[in-house]
């Protein structure tokens, strides 16, 4: 027999299929969400938390807009009562918060749940036991009619012990464990009868939360189990559907986001989804990928580098980085053409001030989670564009690079990351495009430049220059006439003891800042006889020497190739 052969179904499609949520495009309004990383989340960790990290975890899920979390099984611990008791005598639960805690269906242990919530304003207590056909049949060794006399008889305990807290404002839930492995006829039978104990109304809504424990099937499967439960629950109207998918398969989103099309009201799960075995539905992507349809998740996760740092100290968990919207790298673009596509896209979108973000290759925009454009989407290795370099370039340092020069210091930019084998930051990034265009004066550095205007016998806009030159350490001063400044430096640097080979190809300028106090930024491209390209860039206050500084600047980088000649 072969390994895979050995492997059963292990899930159950309901009786009824009718698909309706098939129909269903997208998520239209948010859950009720919630946490349950202080005990699902907590109880997978190698270390779990200390009293202290916990009531600070509980405080950063309250500021993050979560209404319900649960806090752990304080009848199970010495360590989780004491944090719950610490919750409720310094005040520390908001008065729009409901803390959950969990109990099995055993007199003793729901007693001792009910002594732990003693002054707690509001709470929901979470009624569970496993319904699975392979745990009935393999751990309890018992009939559906004794699971199902579990469930009821603690149903009853939890009604009898809160008519002894008046004061409190109790609701409760149920959780038929390992619903995804149990027929669906039974997991109906056993809620319904859960239900018409605990009697919802209105005012007194029941929670029946119906987990992915191990996650068995495809999504599909999921959603239209829920879609059966929820069309055949007993006073559905007073009744919050809740899921709690586990991740086993890598579905656990795709569970989630089903199971609300399907009926679903409330998801369980965790930040990131940490969670025993492969974890819990992550609520960050759940609800991010509500926001990138349109809907309002109801919290607050607009500072992901602050939850990622938050998170990884508490749990002493990494986020992945490419972690769907919390990973570092999640909106990087390495690929040369995902950048340019990139850039383009902001560009039209900054130009027409579009009130739809469509930005290619970025599902939302990276400042609605607090991230950067330049640190954080276009990122320089030797895989990148010549657009997304030179992007880098504009947004952090001001330079409108000429479309003709860009694949050129793409490729230098490239290549030394190549070679390094290594991702360039963007200051060295600057750094290398400073070095090799910027301000270049050697061998050749005009230290003076006078100018008159004159008529030519070419144009009325001649321009007279008196410059002083340094070549290879020999001082001259020397003056020619020219069509222009550029053209009559040009001519001057020609009457120097040295040889020029080179023809103007381009010129064009900017200013590096807003203000009025910028300098100016110049770009000049020579070729020399054989047709090869050269750039210099000049920077100066004066915008005139800075295309003097251009000029200079690009010869010298034809003379690092070609030395002058006597």
């Amino acid at each position: 027999m072969k390994n895979y052969e050995k492997y059963n179904v292990g899930y159950f499609m309901p009786p009824v299929n009718e698909f309706k949520w098939v129909k269903k495009d997208h998520i239209t309004e948010p859950p009720a969400w919630c946490s349950v990383d202080l005990r699902d989340g907590n109880q997978a960790l190698i270390v779990p938390m200390s009293l202290d990290e916990k009531i600070e975890f509980f405080q950063f899920l309250v500021s993050l807009g979560f209404k319900e979390i649960e806090v752990g099984f304080p009848a199970a611990s010495k360590t989780e009562y004491i944090f719950l008791r610490t919750l409720i005598e310094k005040d520390l639960i908001p008065d729009d918060v409901t803390i959950q805690v969990l109990t099995q269906s055993r007199e003793h242990i729901i007693k001792r749940t009910f002594e732990s919530l003693k002054g707690v304003k509001k709470a929901i207590v979470h009624l569970y036991n496993s319904t699975s056909f392979a745990q009935r049949q393999q751990v309890f060794k018992k009939t559906p009619d004794e699971i199902v006399e579990i469930a009821t008889s603690g149903a009853r305990l939890l009604n009898k012990y809160r008519q002894t807290m008046p004061e409190s404002q109790i609701s409760f839930e149920y959780s038929p464990e390992s619903f995804t492995g149990t027929e669906m006829e039974f997991a109906l039978r056993i809620c319904n009868e859960v239900i018409d104990i605990w009697q919802p109304s209105p005012a007194n809504k029941v929670i029946i939360n119906l987990p992915a424990t191990v996650s068995m099937s495809m999504p599909h499967v999921y959603a239209s189990q829920i879609e059966y439960m929820s069309d055949h629950l007993h006073g559905r109207e007073h009744v919050i559907l809740s899921l709690h998918p586990h991740n086993d398969r890598g579905t656990a989103v795709a569970d989630a986001e089903l199971g609300l099309l399907a009926g679903g009201d409330r998801v369980e799960g965790t930040l990131f989804g940490n969670g025993e075995r492969t974890g819990n539905v992550d609520i960050i992507t759940v609800a991010m990928n509500m926001f990138a349809h349109g809907v309002d998740p109801g919290l607050d996760f607009s500072d992901m580098p602050s939850i990622v740092e938050k998170y990884e100290k508490f749990t002493d968990l990494a986020v992945h980085p490419r972690q769907p919207y919390g990973g570092q790298l999640v909106f990087a673009a390495f690929s040369g053409s995902h950048q340019d596509a990139i850039a383009k896209g902001m560009a039209f979108h900054e130009e027409h001030q579009t009130d739809k973000w469509t930005v290619p290759y970025l599902p939302i925009d990276p400042h609605d989670v607090g991230r950067k454009y330049d640190a954080d989407v276009i990122r320089i290795n030797s895989q990148s564009g010549k657009g997304g370099i030179a992007y880098i370039l504009e947004q952090n340092y001001g330079y409108a690079i000429p479309q003709k020069m860009r694949e050129e210091v793409g490729y230098l930019i490239k290549g030394i990351s190549d070679n390094a084998h290594k991702e360039l930051t963007a200051d060295e990034i600057y750094e290398i495009f400073d070095g090799e265009y910027i301000n270049i004066f050697s061998p050749v550095d005009i230290t003076d430049a006078t100018f008159k205007k004159v008529s030519t016998y070419k144009s009325d806009d001649g321009m007279l220059v008196d410059i002083k030159v340094t070549i290879d350490g020999n001082e001259f001063e020397v003056s020619a006439a020219g069509n222009g400044r550029l053209d009559a430096v040009s001519n001057a640097l020609k009457k120097t003891p040295y040889t020029f080979d080179y023809t103007f190809v381009t010129y064009s300028e900017h200013a590096l800042e807003a203000d009025s106090n910028s300098r100016a930024c110049a770009y000049v491209a020579l070729t020399d006889k054989s047709g090869k390209l050269y750039w210099g860039i000049g920077i100066h206050d004066d915008i005139i020497l800075a295309s003097i500084n251009a000029l200079v600047s690009a010869l010298n980088r034809q003379e690092k190739i070609r030395p002058l000649a006597d």
